[in-house]
């Protein structure tokens, strides 16, 4: 058996962030599991830039921004294994890997920092009618083949849900010479950040279709065609609205699910809306020593935010690691009034740092007012001109307004409309 101090799985953004903090707190035998053949995760294949305005006050590209963490890494006694699956993380902490060069590990871990990512909801989760034509796949696996392998995956492209990744790859699919006819979006609004709408859409003329969705795929072999149609309030196809689009490529960017199947295999509390474990403000979940980071607990919108996060984790994971993590009564954190969910879903009282409450809207929203609110006392107050659903915010509070909180109080985040 290895005995490591931290054990990280993961090697993307969120995990070499999580163990370079870790680092910095004066952990010393660190080790990363990776299960791709390099660090990096998905910022590997996203070679646009956008990435580091946040955290390096520059614009990188996803490789740049992966390159320059993965150097620390690599300039640091930190252990990485890549090529490794986690098969399983016991009560006790103790981590199961498998690999070509070592085979089995078990490693017996002081703390566990889960930084898996996110996977790609697929067709099968989708109700469209028609057979299983080639042509038809995710929006990141078309960037991969694009990207990394160097592969056309079509000629005329319909792109399904207005995600960011389904966003980036309108404009990367135009900027190869393929012609996009439509990015069509089930709900009323995007899900994606407005700057990608602006740069990867409107710059390059391509139409996006609000409440609007593809309800038939044509073609055996190879995809020949999609059937769309608008969508009424309740989501469903409005009969006489379907308009038949010839294409040989459907791309699917219909949401992202946290990786959590190692942490329910563990009996990690989960949260329905996220997706992802219920965390404290330090990201320890509900098994004591296991942290989570990055989008395994929540889909973030940048990965500067899933750096600051992660950092977080790391710090914790030290302190749990020393003893010094805080261990008081907590207070719970809620959603309401439009606000769909909150991470963290519990913050300690006697928390020695200030407290960023992250969250995301549950529609579209104009000349509002942000609140956060404990009983009938206003904590947290402030105007908002727009807040959308793709783009995820955050309030700030300060260490000696938690403090003053009562024991097994709610903060409850809300919506106040004029």
């Amino acid at each position: 058996m290895l005995h490591y101090d931290l054990v990280v799985v993961g090697g993307g953004p969120a995990g070499m962030a999580a163990a370079l903090q870790a680092h910095e707190e004066g952990i010393e035998k660190i080790l990363i599991l990776e299960r791709a053949d390099t660090l990096g995760g998905i910022l590997e294949q996203c070679i646009h830039t956008g990435f580091g305005l946040h955290y390096f006050g520059e614009e990188l590209s996803g490789p740049e921004y992966a390159g320059r963490f993965i150097e620390k890494v690599y300039n640091t006694d930190i252990d990485v294994k890549v090529d490794t699956m986690v098969l399983d993380i016991s009560a006790d902490n103790v981590v199961t890997a498998v690999n070509n060069f070592d085979g089995l590990l078990i490693i017996q871990a002081k703390a566990i920092v889960l930084a898996m990512g996110c996977r790609e909801r697929p067709r099968g989760a989708l109700s469209i009618a028609g057979s299983r034509a080639a042509g038809i796949m995710t929006a990141g696996t078309a960037q991969k083949y694009v990207n990394i392998d160097g592969y056309m995956p079509g000629k005329t492209v319909v792109i399904l849900g207005s995600g960011d990744i389904g966003l980036i790859m309108a404009r990367r699919m135009t900027l190869e010479g393929a012609k996009v006819k439509a990015v069509c979006e089930l709900m009323p609004y995007s899900g994606g950040l407005t700057r990608n709408i602006v740069q990867c859409l409107e710059d390059f003329g391509i139409p996006l279709r609000l409440s609007c969705t593809v309800v038939e795929t044509h073609g055996k072999e190879r995809l020949e065609g999609v059937t769309v149609a608008n969508v009424d309030e309740h989501l469903q196809p409005i009969p006489g609205t379907e308009e038949y689009i010839p294409c040989d490529t459907l791309m699917l960017s219909v949401g992202l699910i946290p990786e959590n199947e190692l942490s329910k295999n563990a009996g990690i509390a989960l949260d329905p809306v996220t997706g992802g474990p219920v965390v404290d403000e330090y990201r320890e979940t509900s098994h004591k020593g296991v942290f989570a980071c990055g989008n395994v607990l929540q889909v973030h919108d940048l990965v500067d935010f899933v750096t600051e996060e992660s950092q977080l984790a790391g710090v914790g994971a030290a302190k749990s690691i020393r003893g010094s993590k805080p261990d008081s009564d907590t207070v719970q954190t809620k959603g309401e009034n439009g606000v769909r969910y909150v991470v963290p879903q519990k913050i300690h009282r006697d928390t020695d740092a200030d407290v960023k409450l992250y969250f995301r809207v549950g529609r579209v929203f104009e000349n509002v007012t942000l609140c956060v609110t404990c009983g009938d006392e206003v904590i947290f107050s402030r105007k908002k001109r727009k807040m959308t659903p793709g783009e995820m915010e955050y309030v700030t509070l300060k260490t000696d307004t938690l403090q003053k909180l009562p024991a097994g109080s709610t903060l409850t985040v809300h919506i106040k409309e004029a």
